[in-house]
């Protein structure tokens, strides 16, 4: 009964998000960013707000888009569930992205469908739905079978478990902007749980997955992207390709990022399992 509520009643309880006020608003709010000086931009953190993300991702992700001119408008999320509450739907229903979205739950997957195909962008073109289990090994395929190869605007990756070693693997696409969850409970232990490629959460403990700040930061790095930003909470970390933007956003310190009073208390969980196995790379 509850998927069939989510399906059919969802519009109605997202329909003011997709109105078209809301659509010249961010609009005209980057304008405002494209035509500051670089003096008279904000800083990254200044710029947040939420529609569809899970926190103020949605307006982080307008303001580098803004700056780049909204150079590439395809986005690649998996983990979102049926992509409505996620950080490409504002892009899409207000700046005309389309893209890709991978999630393992069948019943998610077909929420998204039905949803998309009957509210579309100003492209009245739905996004791509691929059910799929997510591994290091099939994230590729899943991309080329589906055409995405090459530069896109925006990866997007939270499947609480393998996210790390996942993006490590990706290789035929390259994006402009990365927001990846990490996993602040580590605190600045530079840590990574093994690869378990038939890892599903919870797993053997909740706590128990994914890859410190300090590790995800250091993969990003290897694969040529920096620091720019995250949610507030300082877990959804936000990479920038490294020959973008370089005067107009400066690289922050994971550190910087870490300041929430809620990390001290997720740092706390981290007792239990501090002594169970780790990897550094």
């Amino acid at each position: 009964m509850k998927h069939y509520l989510k399906k059919y009643l969802k519009y109605y309880k997202v329909r003011s998000r997709v109105q078209k006020t809301e659509t010249e608003r961010q609009h005209t709010l980057a304008d405002q960013y494209q035509n500051a000086s670089i003096n008279e931009l904000p800083k990254i953190a200044e710029t947040g707000f939420q529609l569809f993300s899970q926190f103020e991702e949605d307006g982080k992700l307008l303001y580098l888009f803004s700056l780049l001119n909204f150079s590439n408008r395809t986005f690649i999320e998996f983990g979102a569930d049926d992509g409505i509450n996620s950080n490409s739907a504002n892009l899409y229903f207000h700046h005309n992205f389309n893209g890709l979205f991978i999630d393992g739950n069948p019943k998610a997957i077909e929420r998204g469908r039905y949803f998309f195909s009957r509210h579309q962008n100003e492209d009245g073109k739905a996004p791509v739905f691929v059910e799929s289990f997510i591994t290091a090994e099939n994230i590729n395929t899943l991309f080329k079978e589906n055409g995405f190869t090459g530069e896109i605007g925006l990866l997007s990756i939270d499947i609480d478990g393998n996210d790390y070693w996942v993006w490590k693997s990706i290789g035929v696409v390259q994006p402009q902007v990365v927001i990846i969850e990490t996993h602040n409970e580590f605190g600045m232990n530079d840590i990574i749980v093994p690869y378990d490629p038939e890892y599903f959460y919870p797993g053997k403990h909740p706590d128990y997955h994914g890859a410190s700040p300090i590790a995800m930061t250091k993969l990003a790095e290897k694969k040529g992207y920096r620091l720019v930003g995250a949610n507030e909470l300082g877990f959804n970390f936000i990479y920038l390709r490294e020959d973008l933007l370089k005067d107009e956003i400066p690289t922050v310190t994971v550190e910087s990022l870490l300041q929430h009073p809620s990390n001290k208390e997720a740092q706390q969980r981290f007792e239990a399992i501090k002594d169970w196995d780790y990897v550094t790379e």
